[in-house]
């Protein structure tokens, strides 16, 4: 080795003594007058596990109550959509009562009369594809869940809650009626 070298490692050496002792000096100072190292307090221990399980299920509980707000929400649109469904089919009943009336009423211009069977066959097709259906009420035995009775009548020659008149036509979207048919009623 050079003489350079030799210089430069023999004065890294006393610097590395000399920054030892510094440091066993001053940890000579921080001992108390017994001179003896304290001893370290030990962190009290964490349960680590018990921690996990506590997050894991709060993450349970919040993917839960996410899916049943999913669930909820879901359900409510479907109920929304429902409603506006049978809403729209309420307002569209007045121009059925109109045509079938004007189907009833005496016309001597055939041309007027095929315009008026046309325009309401194409409601009826309207009404089929929205899953609107006629409950029938003539001649069957009278239920309060799809008939509504206006009137009543004695005839013994018909059976016992029979419906004799439909004085307008009752309609059911899918399982739930929009309109109850107004029907008289025998016995």
């Amino acid at each position: 080795m050079s003489r350079k070298n030799k210089d430069a490692a023999n004065a890294e050496e006393n610097a590395a003594d000399i920054a030892g002792k510094e440091t066993a000096a001053e940890a000579e100072k921080e001992l108390p007058e017994g001179g003896e190292a304290p001893e370290q307090t030990a962190e009290p221990a964490r349960d680590y596990e018990a921690e996990l399980a506590e997050e894991k299920d709060k993450y349970l509980r919040l993917a839960a109550e996410y899916d049943n707000y999913r669930r909820r929400s879901q359900k409510e649109r479907e109920a929304l959509f429902a409603d506006v469904r049978a809403d729209t089919v309420k307002a569209l009943l007045p121009v059925y009562d109109n045509l079938e009336r004007a189907l009833r009423a005496e016309c001597s211009d055939e041309a007027f009369y095929k315009g008026v069977e046309l325009t309401m066959n194409q409601l009826l097709g309207i009404l089929e594809k929205m899953g609107v259906t006629l409950i029938e009420a003539k001649d069957c035995v009278f239920d309060p869940q799809l008939h509504n009775a206006v009137m009543h009548v004695e005839d013994e020659s018909l059976g016992e809650n029979v419906i004799v008149e439909e004085f307008q036509k009752g309609f059911k979207l899918n399982d739930k009626v929009i309109r109850f048919a107004m029907v008289k009623v025998a016995n």
